[in-house]
């Protein structure tokens, strides 16, 4: 990939439903590539559920030649156990991408929905029609946790733009802003 194009993948982590979601990042355009779920449910043992996580996650970086990984963080609710459970999937799923040597950016739910949506209390239907309108994609998915992982893809898209290259109007203009260029 060139600096003009990166391809994001967005995790929303779980322990019983991974969401991912999977952009390609042209200077300002945004293309789907795919997105999806990982069902874990009918792992029994949690920790072969974290290793499914890890092979997944790997997978799907090598696949789609994935440049970075934004992933939803955690957030506090009133069973410490589930936030404790779901900080281990977070954490095996950043621990891939690390292996992978990619860049890792996370994300509060509340700043990936205020970024979708702009409203930082959506749900997450109203989240997953504002990605189907702006992705172009036809099908709802039966577990909104993929277009969950797709928010979280989109949200990092959209804090970290990339630039088009600098253009000049003239040879003029060239040669006074790449002087370390002249020979």
């Amino acid at each position: 990939m060139t600096s003009n194009h990166r391809i994001i993948l967005g995790i929303d982590p779980g322990t019983q439903i991974m969401g991912y979601g999977i952009v390609l990042q042209q200077l300002q355009k945004l293309t789907l590539i795919t997105f999806g779920i990982v069902n874990l449910r009918k792992i029994n043992r949690s920790y072969d559920r974290l290793s499914h996580i890890y092979e997944r996650t790997s997978m799907l970086i090598k696949e789609f030649k994935a440049n970075e990984l934004a992933i939803e963080a955690p957030f506090y609710g009133k069973n410490v156990q589930s936030m404790l459970k779901l900080g281990r999937a977070q954490g095996v799923a950043i621990a891939a991408a690390l292996t992978h040597q990619l860049p890792v950016f996370e994300y509060s739910p509340r700043k990936i929905k205020q970024s979708i949506t702009g409203n930082g209390n959506a749900s997450k239907e109203q989240m997953a029609i504002i990605l189907q309108h702006l992705l172009c994609f036809t099908e709802m998915p039966k577990y909104l946790d993929a277009t969950d992982a797709l928010a979280v893809a989109v949200c990092h898209s959209f804090q970290h733009s990339i630039k088009a290259p600098k253009t000049f109007k003239s040879w003029d203009d060239f040669i006074k802003n790449n002087k370390d260029r002249i020979v």
